[in-house]
């Protein structure tokens, strides 16, 4: 009788790459019918063993994580969308009916859609299961924002000031059309506000892309944040560290390939130090966003690193802030 052998971290970087691809897919269609045959195949797994497999690695069932991403993709249409019918955000999420969503969504939720999405808009939505942190905080300190026009582009930008301490924050915003961009990522899931998760995952990357001869003067480095921290509990938010590589780059165990949608976003640069990433989202989804005359769209927010804080002479990170945005 053959011996049994442990699986190996060989074994569970290919084990990643395959539950990475299917959440891809996932996040992508979750307005199609989704099957448990389709996704296996993907995962190119026995239905049987992709569904221990996905849960245990994932740490939620297949219908729960599909459930949980339809209900939160729900809960920022709510407020990106409010042109939209509850009916409309519904069947764009991917449930067959108003009614089904209707009783996810109070399950998930504790209030129905329309009510939660009147709370959520007037600032006074608190959810004592986290799921939908209170979403006007940003607000509350909102920068002065004036606008102007670009005397050589002739393109419309604005200025955010915040008085704050230490020092102020300060930005430009641009409006501006980014490309559709091709990277190689490494994904984590959970916290990762304070943390060090984001420089060791980009050491890593960069280790990987540089062993290949893929780094070069166009590399662009970006950090995807897959999940409303307003509306996704801690514990379950996902961000992608990536870097851009050739579309035909083969990509295997923990290094995964996706697709950055380009389209219209609100750019944002800022010069701050790492710690302070936080309050520069709050200052452009609190001050610059409502007074834009565009909305969040339904595509990933992204920031894109400019250069290493360890090079700075201050230690200061030097990013661009992207939000997808459409016209009101």
């Amino acid at each position: 009788m053959p011996k049994w052998t442990p699986p190996t971290a060989g074994h569970r970087a290919e084990y990643t790459a395959r539950v990475n691809r299917v959440v891809d897919h996932i996040e992508r269609n979750l307005h199609e019918p989704l099957s448990l045959a389709a996704l296996a195949d993907i995962a190119n797994l026995s239905r049987f063993h992709f569904h221990r497999v996905f849960g245990a690695m994932v740490g939620e069932t297949l219908n729960q994580f599909i459930q949980r991403l339809r209900l939160e993709k729900a809960a920022r249409m709510l407020l990106g969308r409010p042109d939209l019918s509850i009916t409309a955000v519904a069947i764009d999420c991917g449930f067959s009916s108003p009614a089904t969503f209707a009783r996810a969504f109070k399950a998930g939720f504790g209030t129905n859609a329309t009510q939660w999405r009147s709370d959520a808009l007037s600032s006074a939505c608190k959810d004592d299961r986290k799921i939908g942190k209170q979403v006007g905080k940003l607000s509350n300190a909102a920068p002065a924002v004036s606008c102007y026009i670009d005397s050589q582009t002739a393109q419309l930008s604005w200025r955010l000031e915040m008085q704050t301490t230490p020092e102020p924050l300060t930005a430009t915003v641009d409006v501006q059309e980014l490309p559709e961009r091709n990277v190689a990522y490494l994904r984590h899931v959970g916290p990762y506000g304070q943390t060090a998760v984001i420089p060791r995952l980009f050491a890593e990357l960069r280790t990987w892309v540089a062993a290949r001869g893929l780094i070069d003067q166009d590399t662009v480095s970006l950090v995807v944040a897959h999940d409303n921290p307003n509306v996704t509990a801690d514990d379950k938010l996902r961000l992608s560290v990536c870097m851009t590589v050739p579309e035909a780059t083969p990509c295997a165990g923990e290094v995964g390939m996706m697709s950055v949608p380009g389209g219209r976003f609100g750019v944002a640069r800022f010069e701050i130090p790492p710690a302070r990433i936080a309050e520069a989202w709050g200052a452009v989804m609190g001050g610059w966003l409502p007074d834009s005359g565009y909305q969040p769209d339904d595509r990933f927010c992204y920031e894109v690193a400019l250069n290493n804080p360890a090079d700075h002479p201050e230690g200061k990170i030097l990013l661009d802030i992207c939000v997808p945005v459409r016209p009101l």
